[in-house]
């Protein structure tokens, strides 16, 4: 009887609204992974400072409340996804909220706050068969991913992209508004002194401007067979 294929780790990393989730979320199905969203988990400690009033330029305050959050992902039967959970709590819709977009990456950018999700993603990752999006996880939570992918997306499309997204969930949103929060969040992601948001050296980049979600499946997906064949 032969021996089951061994499971590999897949990164996803690039700047907001380039499809990052959607993609690595269909992947991951594909190939019968576990899909972790990065992000959800900095949006989630980002609600729960902004509910607890914390001042994230203190250091004692955003240590204090790290230790009062505890993060999980948990699969929801009607939606077919798993939620973010933030203390035994379902936030999955609110930490999608504007508030939250404005406030996640100067969030995501203390370094406290990093390790912290870090070393969970890492817990998460330890049996592999993962595929997980975000910023630095195929440069600092994952370097030694099997397979390591970088995706861009032009400025435009991204904008149209998140405008469409935040207006079904709230119609009083203008695309200036969105448009404003994309580039103050690429400056945050790529300028912060900890684990800023780079291209790995050994990741492969993905243009999506013009594919479909179908197409740049089947491109991702050919690449993550090519990797696991070669990792047996």
């Amino acid at each position: 009887m032969k021996n089951k294929m061994r499971k590999i780790i897949i990164t996803l990393d690039g700047f907001s609204s380039c499809g990052k989730s959607t993609l690595a979320r269909q992947l991951a199905n594909e190939l019968n992974y576990v899909f972790i969203d990065s992000g959800a988990m900095y949006r989630a400690i980002t609600l729960y400072f902004l509910r607890q009033h914390i001042d994230w330029n203190k250091s004692k305050e955003v240590i204090a409340a790290l230790k009062e959050i505890s993060l999980d992902f948990q699969y929801n039967e009607q939606s077919g996804k798993s939620d973010m959970y933030l203390n035994d709590e379902d936030v999955e819709a609110l930490i999608r909220d504007m508030l939250v977009s404005e406030h996640v990456s100067e969030v995501a950018a203390i370094k406290e706050v990093r390790e912290f999700a870090v070393a969970q993603q890492q817990l998460m990752g330890k049996k592999k068969g993962i595929v997980m999006d975000g910023r630095d996880i195929g440069t600092t939570v994952f370097p030694k991913a099997e397979l390591k992918i970088f995706v861009v997306a032009d400025a435009a499309v991204r904008v149209e992209r998140r405008f469409k997204e935040m207006f079904e969930k709230n119609q009083s949103v203008t695309i200036e508004e969105v448009k404003a929060n994309l580039e103050m969040r690429d400056y945050i992601d790529s300028h912060r002194e900890f684990s800023p948001l780079r291209k790995a050296d050994d990741a492969i980049e993905l243009d999506n401007s013009l594919l479909t979600r179908e197409e740049q499946l089947d491109v991702v997906l050919n690449w993550a067979k090519d990797a696991i064949a070669k990792n047996q």
